[in-house]
């Protein structure tokens, strides 16, 4: 048996929930909802951690070819996610092969997505973060595209603010696309997760 990391990066509190920069957890949550698995604060994690299971079957599945799946939403903040990924991957014997990221991008638009393994972090703090601490950066990634600032925006301004209300249609139906991906990809592998997502 398997065991995968899903790491949803963003904010903890509700002051961060609706921000462009949490997509990765509204990912995650939706993951935990279809499950269904329940969020847990495991001591000493830092983390909020929601376990199922990935079988042929789909998530929440049982049977002798189940893999584990630990959906993560870190509670260090976006610039010390890496903290709580690594001690997480550390205890659970995790190796970065079989964590996956699931985090915002600026150089895609919304409404787009795309899986990838390894590379840079594109300045993306908690991307820079997890490679620090999983000393690799040879872990899979869902980007989630929310597009450029508009005008003189900084980004900083334009991650830590909320989607228009013109916009939250289609960033649920994103949430759900990205989160269909990650079940694929933990299913079927990336390639093919590729194959159907990346746009």
């Amino acid at each position: 048996m398997t065991t995968w990391l899903v790491v949803g990066l963003g904010n903890p509190g509700p002051t961060y929930a609706a921000h462009r920069h949490n997509v990765g957890f509204m990912v995650v949550d939706e993951l935990a909802r279809r499950a269904p698995a329940r969020w847990a604060a495991p001591r000493g994690m830092r983390a909020d951690v929601a376990e199922t299971r990935m079988a042929a079957s789909g998530l929440g599945g049982f049977g002798a070819d189940a893999d584990k799946v630990l959906l993560v939403k870190p509670r260090t903040f976006m610039n010390d996610s890496g903290a709580a990924v690594g001690k997480l991957a550390s205890f659970h014997s995790v190796d970065p092969a079989h964590v996956v990221a699931v985090h915002d991008e600026l150089d895609l638009d919304l409404g787009r997505l795309r899986l990838k393994s390894g590379g840079g972090d594109n300045g993306h703090n908690g991307l820079k973060s997890m490679r620090a601490h999983l000393r690799t950066g040879d872990f899979a990634r869902v980007r989630f595209g929310i597009g450029r600032p508009p005008g003189r925006m900084e980004v900083h301004d334009f991650v830590l603010s909320g989607f228009p209300a013109a916009q939250r249609t289609d960033v649920e139906i994103e949430v759900s696309r990205a989160a269909d991906a990650v079940e694929l990809l933990l299913r079927s592998g990336l390639v093919e997760a590729q194959n159907q997502f990346n746009s």
